[in-house]
């Protein structure tokens, strides 16, 4: 019966999130354009009210419930911050200058802060480098960017003492020997190892794994999905999977490539780099390549708002390609 309420549950989301993917690719990207400052400053609003009467959940304070629907503000951010972006320098001379490239900066770090305080680093990174992304499109010169990366290399022991909480700083040491800890902080990442591994070449077949079955792996259908479904199909299926979500990164890039103009462009490219950052990191999440940040398989773990999100996104790249010819001003 749990089952089949999360199965019935999800079902749901998928069906809003096909409805909404639907009615914003019929949305010519000139309205996406006009509305995006009220998008972005209404998610801000948002976050701030997250912060004062949001519910707190697994010891984190990051959802809104309004009675009849229940989201998570951060998740509007990720499509607010490319659009912002694109809305930032659409007029502006490219590759940015000093002074508009301090204005990106800004768009980007407002939400990375407030979700960092949440606390949310994976959707914080996330967010932070949706706005890294659209100053790559932009035309940022490698210098600066190096520069920016610089930059950020020396400021990790001060976001690692002040901003980074307990058990965040717990993950990265995991992630550097989860076999300090096996029963405690490295249980997930040896627990999501084995299942990846007993798959095989071919997988236990459907149902028949023990690792998330058993409940040995927590999460199964959430972040650790991926772990779940290798343990099931093995690593063809994982192939296969992997090659599906670099089918649709590819074309979401090609259809971004052939964006009107620089709004459009920005716009559509930042939306398809961050559904790849999203299977990146889970995928390698899972197999213990990278800490464990807590972002779903795009797609393919449970939750709402992340799925409607994601096809919203999908929404604003199919109308960009659809009215390819029609620029947004």
């Amino acid at each position: 019966q749990q089952n089949m309420d999360l199965v019935l549950g999800q079902g749901l989301r998928l069906g809003l999130g096909f409805l909404i993917m639907l009615t914003l690719a019929q949305t010519p990207p000139r309205y996406f354009r006009l509305w995006s400052p009220w998008i972005y400053l209404s998610g801000i609003v948002l976050l701030l009210a997250v912060m004062v009467i949001g519910d707190v959940s697994k010891g984190a304070q990051r959802w809104l419930d309004l009675g009849v629907v229940r989201f998570q503000p951060s998740e509007i951010m990720k499509l607010a911050v490319p659009m912002m972006m694109g809305w930032f320098f659409a007029e502006k001379p490219l590759p940015p200058r000093w002074l508009h490239l301090l204005g990106g900066v800004l768009i980007t770090a407002i939400p990375f802060v407030l979700i960092a305080e949440q606390p949310d680093l994976g959707t914080a990174l996330v967010v932070g480098s949706s706005g890294g992304f659209a100053l790559f499109l932009a035309g940022l010169s490698w210098m600066i960017m190096l520069g920016l990366a610089g930059l950020l290399g020396a400021v990790i022991p001060l976001f690692w003492t002040f901003v980074m909480h307990d058990y965040q700083r717990q993950r990265v040491l995991t992630f550097l020997n989860p076999e300090s800890d096996p029963l405690g902080s490295g249980y997930h990442i040896i627990q999501s190892k084995i299942a990846i591994g007993s798959g095989g070449i071919y997988g236990r077949g459907w149902l028949n794994g023990t690792q998330s079955h058993l409940d040995f792996l927590p999460e199964g259908s959430t972040d650790f999905i991926f772990a779940a479904f290798s343990e099931e199909f093995g690593l063809v299926g994982a192939c296969l999977l992997l090659t599906l979500y670099f089918f649709i990164i590819g074309r979401s890039l090609y259809m971004a490539a052939r964006a009107p103009d620089t709004y459009a462009r920005l716009l559509a490219g930042s939306l398809a780099l961050i559904f790849f950052l999203y299977a990146f990191v889970n995928s390698g999440m899972v197999s213990g390549l990278l800490p464990v940040v807590g972002l779903p398989l795009p797609l393919f773990s449970y939750g709402g708002t992340s799925l409607v999100t994601i096809m919203a996104g999908f929404g604003i790249l199919m109308s960009v390609y659809s009215h390819r010819r029609t620029p947004t001003r």
